[in-house]
């Protein structure tokens, strides 16, 4: 997995605790601590797939397009992550049975844990992350 993933719900959960207004890719890069240009790209990548949409110019920003019941976690994990947890072998010796081998058996093990993965994934939607960091707030 990798940061985009989570800043892809650190964006859209903060997007989602502000239903009424838009937020600038400013603003969300500080919440989360990274360079604008970070956010941008992730930003870019959930607009290209339907989840926020965006305004230019003064008073714009982005904001969320669907309800926040209809994205899950795994639909994240997809456009940022997908196959990220597949194995990254090296040139082996393919004369060697192992060497042969090794990156198809791990390629197959690797796909089936993705594949539970996002079965775990999907059981969260956007708007039980809101509910979770709301929960959190409060017991502060």
């Amino acid at each position: 997995m990798n940061s985009d993933f989570t800043l892809a719900i650190h964006s859209l959960t903060l997007l989602a605790l502000q239903p009424d207004r838009m937020s600038t890719s400013d603003a969300i890069a500080e919440s989360a601590g990274v360079h604008p240009v970070r956010i941008r790209k992730v930003l870019s990548l959930l607009k290209r797939h339907g989840i926020i949409k965006s305004k230019e110019g003064t008073g714009g920003g982005f904001i969320f397009a669907l309800e926040l019941s209809e994205v899950n976690l795994y639909d994240i994990y997809n456009i940022t992550s997908e196959g990220a947890l597949q194995p990254k072998c090296p040139d082996s010796n393919e004369q060697c049975i192992v060497g042969a081998n090794m990156h198809k058996v791990l390629f197959s093990i690797f796909m089936g844990a993705e594949k539970y993965l996002g079965e775990y994934l999907k059981d969260y939607t956007i708007k039980e992350i809101v509910n979770l960091v709301n929960e959190e707030q409060s017991g502060c």
